[in-house]
């Protein structure tokens, strides 16, 4: 009779023993030893094992250094495609950059003398990324590698030495000398027999190590926010400009601007610098105004003090305010308006003569005040903030701003793409 008996399976001892000191199942499962034995060995003590074969006793500690040398590979590896990957993505490269401190390529190069007998020499600098010439040119026998001197002074010998360097840095930093420019403190110090250098040496040695020269001015505290009105018809800045047209002759500006709307009250073009303009565009400005006397400020051009002008003041329409003198604040507002028109629009077109010029800023003062919406009313434009039509402007661009914010939101989230996408059954 045919004996069906299952016969137990019997495992070598260092196998269980490699599994116990390493407690890691997965070396006995990937020779076949079923996960639930492996398990076992765990829980288990080890049993004595006579063995004839003494030589081979150290065999358990070889497999385990083995296994250890195994495991720290693969992180080496892995850590060194990271490394690799992040050096490539930044363009970093030796051959580009300076190590002026000779400490710093000795480090360098004894890591490199460490690595050749693992690794070849090309391949090592191809991963630092430095040149074979530079390499080589740090480890022959008459590199000396100061730390003060970019480079060796037995090769080049015209350069300047430590001291007259030390010297320079005294000249440039040094209270003594510091009204002096740098092109005259150059020869200065050739008149004094200190150093024989010329000013772009001087001027390039300033600009490598970043010597300040000593300066102890100290500049008057200016306002960060200009003058502001808190109504309109208020505060008014009238100024001049001047563009040049293309057969080499003007065109004058004159505009008068609103500082609690930002509003152009009035304007005018002029074919010749005509002062009497001021009063005329000032008399626009002020047509329809009831119980207000508006503050002008203006610069100390002729354009904004002559006769016309002063009648018009002493009539009492307005207050005449020298910016910068009279008060602290400048006359910026309308000087960056002048800058906005001409930049953004004026300078796009061909100015060809006066009659374009006034067509071009007709059309920019018209969207200025009634389509342009200015970021400090939150949307309003400066027609709206002067005839105070717009109140209700910034809560409702923040009741549409939350609204498509929202709707935005629902369409991403409906949309899918090929890594989220769920996978579709298809039936047999």
């Amino acid at each position: 009779m045919e004996n069906k008996a299952r016969t137990q399976k019997t495992y070598d001892h260092r196998l269980k023993e490699l599994v116990r000191s390493t407690q890691d199942i997965t070396c006995a499962v990937r020779y076949g030893v079923p996960r639930s034995t492996a398990r076992g060995w765990l829980k288990t003590t080890a049993n004595e094992v006579i063995s004839i074969d003494v030589v081979q006793l150290d065999a358990i500690g070889l497999q385990k250094e083995v296994m250890r040398l195994r495991a720290r590979l693969q992180k080496l590896n892995a850590l060194l495609r990271v490394m690799i990957a992040v050096l490539k993505l930044s363009g970093y490269s030796l051959n580009h950059e300076r190590v002026p401190v000779g400490k710093h390529k000795r480090q360098l190069l004894r890591a490199i003398d460490r690595s050749r007998p693992t690794l070849p020499l090309r391949s090592v600098l191809r991963v630092i990324r430095l040149s074979q010439s530079r390499y080589y040119a740090w480890t022959r026998k008459e590199q000396c590698e100061l730390d003060d001197s970019p480079s060796c002074p037995q090769n080049m010998p015209h350069q300047l030495t430590p001291d007259e360097v030390a010297t320079i840095e005294e000249f440039v930093t040094g209270d003594e000398y510091r009204h002096v420019p740098t092109g005259t403190l150059a020869i200065l110090a050739q008149r004094l027999g200190k150093v024989f250098a010329s000013a772009s040496t001087w001027r390039r040695l300033v600009k490598v190590h970043k010597w300040r020269r000593t300066r102890q001015r100290v500049h008057p505290a200016k306002p960060k926010v200009g003058i502001r009105a808190m109504k309109s018809n208020e505060i008014w800045h009238i100024d001049t400009s001047v563009v040049r047209l293309l057969d080499g002759s003007k065109a004058y500006l004159h505009a008068v601007i609103d500082n609690y709307s930002r509003r152009i009250l009035s304007w005018k073009v002029s074919p010749t610098f005509n002062p009497v303009a001021t009063a005329a565009i000032l008399l626009t400005a002020s047509k329809g105004m009831a119980d207000c006397k508006p503050m002008l400020l203006a610069d100390g051009g002729v354009e904004n003090f002559n006769g016309a002008v002063d009648e018009l003041v002493e009539t009492g329409i307005l207050n005449r305010v020298l910016a910068q003198t009279e008060i602290t604040f400048s006359n910026s507002m309308i000087e960056s308006w002048w800058r906005v028109l001409k930049h953004q629009w004026l300078f796009l077109n061909t100015l060809d003569s006066v009659k374009t010029v006034e067509t071009l800023m007709g059309f920019y003062v018209k969207e200025h005040n009634c389509r342009l919406p200015h970021a400090a009313f939150r949307g309003q434009t400066p027609d709206e903030m002067y005839f105070g039509k717009g109140g209700d402007i910034p809560e409702t661009l923040e009741a549409l701003r939350q609204k498509a914010r929202k709707e935005r939101i629902e369409t991403n989230r409906k949309r899918t793409c090929r890594a989220c996408e769920r996978p579709v059954a298809i039936a047999s």
